[in-house]
């Protein structure tokens, strides 16, 4: 028998460094609480599951146990002992690390009534920017639940938020209040507003306020499980949306960038369009520190650049596949090639669902017509992308991504004997061909118990829908567009 474990100690030191606050007062604004309806974290065993490690060093187990103590993972191996502990049955289903979408702007998501993707009129990009402009605080926090919570029953346990539309401070800690009240883990990008003139500066002073606020344990907030960042506006000429998003030049992006290092804050950018990378590398703006999205026309000399300076790449599939062949391809099999880090992610579920297995099953079937599998992508790696690789690219890969003992329990469990599903062989093979949201039987994060047997623990998923369709509709009659 292979056993692979942590410390009683260790786990029992990070758990009281992560602390669990009490709720404060104060409605959007009240920040470091813990909502009373997110579930406690529990003591629980894994029984019995098909266990895919995502970590080269623990070898996966077709019959396998997962113990989770005070939050954390701390044993991987076989008929494990836990006295006390919640004991899930796994058999029948594949236990593996929760997913991590690296590029997703949730505030769109009560958008969803609105948005066409065959009407150019009422498409993403002029919907979004109309009643973008009207959002007040609380819709940008009904938004940003409905989104997550859609991520949660598809079993993703860490986002990060693209919020390219923070019209104020108080629409930061809208979005930040409702990523805590829904117990996931993930990164604040602080954005523009839409319809920012370009020649306006970021409001760094409302950044700092909102990190000096939220990120209370330095970089992250006082559970661990928040961080904060920076979405760039585009650089140069763009493609798609670059004038509902706005466009800089070099010299103001220097600007930005310069005053997000000050702050300590990661940065990302889109590249829809023709690409920035030479003048970003010339201006020496570059660094591990930087996630570009959509990688669509990069050249070899371009990758090289991003490998020296640990830059990585976010993919998202299922938009990106929309793209007229103009705008260039997907690119996954390039940047793999050449050693560019990459990551995948959903971008926004305004006319497309939230679906990390079509992610990969996307990419695996773009790679094979566009190159013949050149180089090599196995399933495996396709989940690894969806698991691990956006851990790395997020900066979190010592807390999440793998079932390492040591991290943190961000876990989720895939039922194979539904009808899709079943029967099943290599488990990979499945959750790349075959898988869908509605075969995500369990989602722990950060050893809370979110969902089970397909049905949310605390969160009251109804209510979440209800009050975002409500928000859209009133936003919609103060717009009086779209008809």
């Amino acid at each position: 028998m292979t056993t692979f474990r942590v410390s009683r100690r260790a786990a029992l030191t990070g758990a009281a460094a992560l602390g669990a606050a009490t709720l404060v007062p104060g409605g959007l604004s009240a920040q470091q609480g813990r909502p009373a309806s997110l579930p406690a974290r529990r003591n629980i065993l894994i029984r019995g599951a098909n266990v895919l490690t995502m970590d080269e060093k623990i070898a996966d187990l077709a019959s396998g146990d997962v113990l989770i103590r005070n939050g954390a993972i701390v044993e991987v191996g076989n008929k494990l002992a836990a006295k006390g502990a919640q004991v899930i049955d796994g058999r029948g289903m594949i236990c593996m690390p929760g997913m991590i979408d690296t590029h997703w702007h949730f505030w769109t998501s009560m958008f969803r009534p609105y948005v066409r993707a065959d009407v150019n009129e009422l498409g993403y990009f002029p919907v979004s920017n109309r009643l973008g402009q009207l959002m007040a605080p609380t819709d940008s926090y009904k938004s940003v639940r409905l989104g997550i919570a859609e991520a949660m029953s598809a079993g993703i346990t860490t986002v990060h938020n693209w919020a390219h539309n923070i019209r104020s401070a108080d629409h930061a800690d809208a979005e930040l209040s409702a990523m805590r009240d829904m117990g996931v883990r993930g990164r604040f990008a602080y954005g523009p507003a839409q319809g920012m003139p370009d020649t306006q500066p970021m409001d760094f002073e409302g950044m700092s306020r909102t990190k000096s606020k939220w990120m209370l344990a330095g970089q992250t907030s006082q559970d661990g499980l928040l961080s904060m960042g920076i979405c760039s506006r585009n650089v140069g000429a763009m493609s798609i949306g670059g004038a509902a998003r706005g466009v800089l030049t070099i010299e103001q992006t220097k600007t930005d960038w310069t005053n997000a290092r000050k702050l300590g804050l990661p940065i990302t950018l889109h590249t829809s369009g023709p690409s920035p990378i030479k003048a970003l590398e010339a201006a020496e703006l570059l660094g591990p520190d930087v996630q570009l999205i959509h990688a669509l026309l990069t050249t070899p000399e371009e990758r090289a650049i991003l490998k020296k300076r640990g830059v990585s790449y976010s993919l998202a599939p299922i938009g990106e596949a929309r793209r007229p062949s103009s705008v260039g391809v997907i690119q996954l099999g390039e940047l793999l090639a050449d050693g560019v880090k990459v990551s995948l992610s959903t971008d926004h579920t305004t006319n497309y669902n939230c679906d990390p297995f079509q992610n990969m099953r996307v990419l695996f079937a773009l790679h094979q017509h566009r190159l013949n599998n050149k180089p090599p992508l196995s399933v495996k790696r396709l989940v690894q992308l969806a698991t691990l690789d956006g851990a790395v690219d997020l900066g979190i890969a010592d807390k999440t991504g793998s079932l390492t003992p040591g991290k943190r329990a961000d876990v989720i469990l895939v039922r194979t004997t539904d009808i899709n599903m079943a029967p099943v062989g290599d488990p990979y093979e499945a959750l790349v061909q075959l898988a869908q949201p509605s075969n995500v039987d369990t989602v722990i994060v950060d050893g809370r118990v979110m969902r089970q047997k397909g049905r949310f623990t605390g969160l009251d998923h109804g209510r979440i829908v209800t009050e975002a369709r409500t928000a859209a509709a009133e936003l919609r009659t103060k717009a009086k567009w779209p008809a």
